[in-house]
C-alpha cells in the first residue's frame, strides 16, 4: 500500500499590515494580538503530530508557527523560499499603510506583465511562479508523510492556480490572478489541505486542494 502523504499550507495570522498599521520592510512585519491569538488556534487544530514544519523567513509566518512548535517539539523546523510575492520595491513602501499603496498595488496589476520587476527588492510575477513550482515539486516528491507549511495568502493563491491550470503561461496566470485572488482569498489563519496518494498525486487529481479550504481558524 502506497502511504498516505498529506500536506498543510497554512497564511500566516493577522499581521500589522492586515490591521492597516505603518509598516517598513515586508520581511519584519510582526503579528497583532489577533494573529497570536489565530496562531494558539492553529496549533490546537494541527490534531496529528507533524513529520516536518516549514516557516518561510518573514517574522509573521514564524511567530504563527510558534505555539505549534511548541505543541510538537520534537519535529523538524526548516526554512523554505516560500515568503510572500514582494511584487512592489520596498523602498518606495516604507512608511506606509496597505491603504496608501493602493494606487501602487492597481497600477502593478494593470501594466500585466510578468516579468515586470518594480525595484530593488521586487521580485517578478514569474520569479515567483518558479518559487511556487519547485514548492510544489518539493512538496509532492518529500518522503515526510504529514508536512505543515506556513506561508503566505498569494503562494497558496498561486499554488491554486497552479493546480488548476498546470498548462497556462505565465501571462495568462498573472491576467487571471488578481480575480482568482478576490474571488475567493485566503484569510489569515485559513488552512489549505493536501493530501497526496503517490508521487503521481500532485496534478489534474487534485479534488482535494481545489476543495480543501475547509479550515478557517479563528482567534481566540
Amino acid at each position: 500500500m502506497v502511504p498516505e502523504r498529506r500536506r498543510w499550507l497554512i497564511r500566516h495570522g493577522e499581521s500589522a499590515a492586515n490591521a492597516g498599521a505603518v509598516t517598513t520592510d515586508p520581511a519584519s512585519i510582526p503579528l497583532t494580538e489577533v494573529g497570536r491569538g489565530q496562531a494558539r488556534s492553529i496549533a490546537t487544530t494541527i490534531a496529528r503530530r507533524p513529520d516536518l514544519i516549514v516557516t518561510s523567513s518573514y517574522l509573521r509566518t514564524r511567530q504563527t508557527a510558534e505555539p505549534s512548535m511548541q505543541r510538537f517539539p520534537d519535529v523538524s523546523v526548516e526554512t523554505w523560499p516560500v515568503q510572500e510575492f514582494t511584487y512592489l520595491s520596498p523602498g518606495r513602501c516604507v512608511g506606509t499603510t496597505a491603504a496608501q499603496r493602493r494606487p501602487l498595488v492597481e497600477a502593478y496589476w494593470q501594466r500585466c506583465d510578468a516579468d515586470h520587476v518594480d525595484g530593488v527588492g521586487a521580485e517578478s510575477f514569474t520569479a515567483m511562479l518558479r518559487r511556487v513550482r519547485m514548492l510544489q515539486e518539493r512538496l509532492a516528491t518529500h518522503p515526510a508523510g504529514f508536512i505543515v507549511v506556513f506561508t503566505h495568502g498569494q503562494i497558496m493563491q498561486s499554488l491554486r492556480l497552479l493546480t488548476l491550470c498546470p498548462d497556462m503561461d505565465d501571462r495568462l496566470l498573472l491576467a487571471r490572478f488578481l480575480a482568482f485572488d478576490r474571488q475567493e482569498p485566503v484569510h489569515n489563519g485559513q488552512i489549505l489541505a493536501v493530501q497526496l496518494i503517490g508521487v503521481e498525486g500532485w496534478g489534474s487529481g487534485s479534488s482535494e486542494a481545489e476543495g480543501a479550504f475547509h479550515h478557517s481558524v479563528q482567534a481566540n
